[in-house]
C-alpha cells in the first residue's frame, strides 16, 4: 500500500515540481522585483529599521491593543516558527546531497526573489483581509483570489474555484508538511541521540503522544496561544541554533573558502558536458536549491500571509516588509548556516556533495555536528529539531484551521484540531522520506492558485507600493492612503492611522 501511495506521489510530484512550477514559483519573484524597482534591494536598509530595527522602539510592534489581533513580533514569529523546520536542517543536508553543493546557490536565488513573492502575499493578504463572527481577522490566499482575482471581470467564478482548491490542499499540506513529517523528523532526532532505533514503535509512540498532548495545550486555545507560545519559542531556539552553527564554523574557518568556492563553482559547473552530462548536474542543482529553498522559506505558497493577515498593523507594506524579513532570515540566515556546517565540517565531498559515510537527511546534519561537539553534538542537533520541529507544529495547525475555517465556517474549526492533534500520534510512527515526498506534492499544488493570484494581482501590489512610498520616502502626505480592498475596513483603518 504505501510503495503504491509512494509511486502516485512520485509521478504526481514530478509534475508538480517540473520545470514549468520553477518557473513559475521563481518567474513570480523576478516579476515583483522587476515591477517594484528591486524593492528588497533598494529599500533593505527601510525594511531592517521598520521591522527587526524597529523591535524595541516601536509599542505596537511588540504588542497589540487588539484583543482579536496579534502584534507584528508575534507574527513574525509564528510565521517563522511554520518556516524555520526540519527543512532548515534535513532539508539543506538532503539538497547538498541530491543537488550537489551547488543547490546551496540556487537556494539563495530562490530566497531573493521569494522576498518579493512573500512580500506580495502579505500586502495582498492585509489589503483583502476582513474579519470573522468572532471579530478576528482573516487573510489570506483565499481571501484574495475570491475578493482580488474574483473582482476581475469574467473571473468571480475562477476566484472562488482557486480560493477552495487552495483551502483544500492547504489543509492537507497542514497535515504533512506541517505536523506529520515534523512528528517524524522529532521521533528520528531524538531516538538516535538517546541511543535508541529510529524506527522503535514503541519509542516512537510515546514520543508522538507527549507531542500531541502540548500541541492540544496551544492549540486548542487557538491563535493568541500560539502566537504566545511561540514569541517564546521562536527566539530562543533561533539563537540556540545560530550560537551552536557559528562556533563550528569557526571551528573550520580554514574550509569557509574552499565551501563557498564549491558552491559557486557547482552552480554552474560543465565538467563532462560532453553527453549533457554537466547540464543535468546544473539542472540537479537548480531543481534541488530551488524545491529545497522553498520548502524551508515557504515563499510562494501562501501560508505565511495567514498568520500575518492577523497582525494589528494598518499599513499593507508594514506587513510585507517583515515578509521579506521572514524570507532573509530563514534562508539566507539560517539555511546557510547549516550548509556551512556540513561543508566545512568535511563529511562530504566538495566536488560531488556525496556523503562520505552515506549519511543523509538528518543523518547527515547529526554527523556534522557529532563530529565538532562529540556525543553532545547528537543531542544538541534533537534539542534544535524539537524545537523547529514542535514550533512549525503549531505555526501550520493555525494555517490548517484558517482553511478549515474558510471551507466550513468558523464554528467547524474545532473539528479541525481534533485532527490535527490525532494525526500528530500517526505520524509519529510513519516512514519520514514519504511524509515529507508528501509534503513537496501539497506545497506545489498550494502554490499553484496562489501565485496566479499573486500574478493577476500584481498591479494592485504594485499600486499599494507606489502609494507607500509617495507617503514615506517622498513625504506626499496629500496622497490618500491604500489600506485596505474593503471601505468600511478602510475607513476604520484610516482613522487609527
Amino acid at each position: 500500500m504505501i510503495e503504491t501511495i509512494a509511486k502516485i506521489n512520485g509521478d504526481i510530484n514530478n509534475i508538480v515540481w517540473g520545470v514549468p512550477a520553477l518557473v513559475l514559483l521563481i518567474g513570480t519573484g523576478i516579476l515583483m522585483t522587476v515591477l517594484t524597482k528591486g524593492f528588497q534591494f533598494t529599500h533593505f536598509g527601510h525594511m531592517i529599521k521598520e521591522t527587526i530595527g524597529g523591535l524595541f522602539k516601536k509599542k505596537d510592534i511588540l504588542k497589540s491593543d487588539d484583543k482579536n489581533s496579534i502584534s507584528q513580533f508575534q507574527a513574525l514569529c509564528t510565521a517563522l516558527s511554520a518556516t524555520i523546520g526540519t527543512g532548515n536542517i534535513a532539508g539543506i543536508a538532503y539538497a547538498i546531497t541530491m543537488g550537489g553543493t551547488g543547490a546551496v546557490f540556487w537556494m539563495w536565488v530562490a530566497a531573493i526573489f521569494g522576498m518579493m513573492t512573500n512580500y506580495s502575499e502579505n500586502v495582498l493578504g492585509i489589503f483583502y483581509r476582513r474579519r470573522n463572527d468572532k471579530g478576528e481577522w482573516c487573510g489570506g490566499a483565499m481571501y484574495y483570489l475570491r475578493d482580488g482575482l474574483g473582482s476581475k471581470k469574467n473571473c468571480k467564478t475562477l476566484g472562488k474555484v482557486l480560493a477552495c482548491l487552495f483551502s483544500i490542499f492547504a489543509v492537507f499540506a497542514s497535515f504533512g508538511i506541517g505536523n506529520m513529517g515534523q512528528v517524524a523528523s522529532i521521533r528520528e532526532s531524538v531516538l538516535n541521540a538517546f541511543g535508541y532505533a529510529a524506527d522503535s514503535k514503541t519509542g516512537g509512540l510515546v514520543i508522538g503522544m507527549i507531542v500531541a498532548a502540548l500541541a492540544a495545550l496551544v492549540i486548542i486555545g487557538g491563535l493568541t496561544r500560539i502566537a504566545k507560545a511561540n514569541e517564546k519559542i521562536v527566539p530562543f531556539m533561533a539563537a540556540f541554533y545560530i550560537v551552536g552553527s557559528i562556533v563550528i564554523v569557526i571551528m573550520n574557518i580554514k574550509m569557509v573558502p574552499a565551501a563557498f568556492s564549491s558552491i559557486f563553482a557547482n552552480a554552474f559547473s560543465m565538467k563532462a558536458a560532453a553527453g549533457g552530462v554537466g547540464g543535468a548536474l546544473i539542472k540537479q542543482a537548480i531543481t534541488w536549491g530551488f524545491k529545497r529553498g522553498v520548502f524551508s522559506n515557504e515563499a510562494g505558497l501562501g501560508s505565511s500571509v495567514m498568520v500575518h493577515s492577523a497582525s494589528n498593523v494598518k499599513e499593507p507594506v508594514t506587513q510585507g516588509l517583515w515578509g521579506i524579513f521572514e524570507v532573509f532570515f530563514d534562508t539566507i540566515i539560517i539555511c546557510t548556516l547549516t550548509a556551512l556546517v556540513i561543508l566545512t565540517t568535511g563529511i562530504v565531498d566538495l566536488t560531488t556533495g556525496e556523503s562520505l559515510s552515506g549519511a543523509t537527511k538528518l543523518g547527515l546534519a547529526t554527523e556534522a555536528f557529532t563530529k565538532s561537539f562529540g556525543s553532545f553534538g547528537g543531542i544538541f542537533i534533537a534539542i534544535a529539531i524539537a524545537l523547529f520541529a514542535f514550533s512549525t507544529v503549531l505555526g501550520w495547525s493555525y494555517y490548517g484551521t484558517k482553511s478549515w475555517e474558510y471551507l466550513f465556517g468558523t464554528k467547524a474549526t474545532i473539528v479541525y484540531k481534533v485532527i490535527f492533534v490525532a494525526i500528530i500520534v500517526l505520524g509519529s510512527s510513519l516512514d519520514a522520506s514519504l511524509v515529507i515526498d508528501l509534503s513537496d506534492t501539497f506545497n506545489g499544488l498550494m502554490a499553484i492558485p496562489n501565485l496566479i493570484g499573486v500574478i493577476t494581482l500584481s498591479g494592485t501590489v504594485l499600486a499599494i507600493t507606489n502609494n507607500y512610498a509617495k507617503r514615506k520616502f517622498k513625504g506626499d502626505l496629500t496622497v490618500k492612503p491604500m489600506l485596505s480592498s474593503f471601505a468600511e475596513i478602510q475607513a476604520e483603518q484610516e482613522k487609527n492611522l
